[in-house]
């Protein structure tokens, strides 16, 4: 059989692109604040996780300008030889302070964060217990690592327990969930989990991506918000939401992020973040210190659009976040609304399986702190509008 053969029988994205439901991968021509420009078409972006409004904040790009000024564009190298520079030492050093801990690293992405981290800790004598709707970043890495994966019901601690309580305890053990869960905009139960692990013996690793920058008082994540930063082991972040930047870190005990560090393969065999990411995200971490009313104003917009949804009649799910999605359920409506809010303007993000469950399909929208009343007020008249017309409401 020709290794190729499948890649030939893959047309859905054609018959989508020829039908006019295609999506994905979209050009946008330019991004002006909360506005993305899309075949020379003004739309009001709420498809992003540019949640603090800081992408194009003048301290931030002034600060990315003046690092390539001084290190040029890339690193040209890996952090284990030639590739660390010390503004990632730097950045790492203020990132440690600001997630209360003893030590961070820094990856080149996201994906490759939970990659690294994951099959570096866990061996073949330990277990991963990962809730089953974690990122797809995470199922990778515990597919690379040599560890026995198992899954617990989302968010039930009750099945949480039952598979703690099936593992040899003679095994090492990592919990592993989200904080924010990307596409439904829940949070995980950590309290429970932290409950759990302490009576099982368990480590815990949260991928707080979508949580740092917008949960807690300081902004420091979902941990802060549930006041157990000191009961979560390892906490895994990007940079490309709140900090608007590229790349991922890992914060944690001093002498465990030096083992990821010295072992990881994605950072060991990856070129360093580049100093352009690398100055924006110290930028952005001053801001997000030190100006908490960005997070006030996006939990106000958060409250105010799911608020207005829901009183038309629409279902958003179990969010607690600035994460609001918007319940289909049906993947072909799913794509006639998301087509319907392009065509009026409005820049959201349809979301099918495996992304999500089967039969619970979402329009997926999401909010930036810059976002004014006149832009919310007409995503919500446009979303009332179309899901009138397709029976939604």
């Amino acid at each position: 059989m020709d290794l190729f053969d499948k890649c030939r029988r893959f047309t859905r994205a054609e018959e989508a692109q020829q039908l006019g439901f295609y999506p994905y991968f979209t050009p946008i021509e330019r991004v002006q604040g909360t506005k993305a420009f899309v075949n020379g078409k003004d739309m009001i972006m709420v498809g992003s996780n540019n949640y603090l409004g800081l992408l194009d904040h003048p301290k931030v790009i002034d600060a990315a300008k003046k690092a390539v000024e001084k290190y040029g564009v890339s690193t040209c190298g890996s952090r284990f030889l030639n590739g660390t520079l010390d503004i990632h030492v730097e950045l790492e050093e203020k990132l440690a302070r600001f997630m209360k801990k003893e030590a961070a690293l820094t990856f080149s992405t996201g994906f490759q964060t939970n990659q690294g981290i994951i099959s570096t800790v866990v061996g073949p004598d330990d277990a991963i217990i990962s809730d089953k709707m974690v990122h797809a970043s995470i199922i990778d890495a515990c597919r690379l690592s040599y560890g026995t994966v198992y899954k617990f019901n989302h968010n039930d601690m009750q099945d949480l327990e039952r598979v703690l309580a099936s593992i040899d305890n003679n095994a090492g053990k990592l919990v592993v969930v989200d904080g924010v869960f990307s596409m439904e905009g829940d949070l995980s139960n950590l309290p429970g989990v932290v409950e759990l692990a302490k009576k099982y013996g368990a480590k815990v690793f949260v991928d707080d991506a979508h949580g740092i920058g917008v949960m807690g008082k300081n902004g420091r994540g979902t941990a802060e918000h549930y006041g157990v930063e000191d009961d979560i082991d390892l906490i895994m972040g990007t940079f490309s939401k709140s900090f608007a930047s590229l790349g991922g870190f890992v914060v944690g005990e001093k002498k465990v992020v030096s083992y990821i560090k010295h072992h990881a393969r994605a950072e060991i065999f990856s070129a360093s973040i580049t100093p352009a990411s690398v100055a924006t995200v110290l930028a952005t971490l001053d801001i997000i210190e030190n100006e908490p009313e960005r997070r006030e104003r996006l939990w106000a917009i958060s409250t105010k659009m799911k608020t207005g949804f829901i009183n038309m009649g629409f279902d958003t799910g179990p969010t607690e976040s600035p994460i609001i999605p918007v319940m289909i359920h049906e993947d072909e409506r799913a794509f006639m609304m998301w087509k319907m809010l392009r065509e009026a303007g409005i820049f959201t993000n349809p979301v099918i399986y495996p992304a999500v469950p089967k039969g619970e399909s979402l329009i997926r929208t999401s909010y930036s702190a810059t976002q004014s009343d006149e832009e919310l007020d007409r995503v919500l008249a446009t979303f009332e509008s179309c899901g009138k017309k397709l029976g939604l409401i």
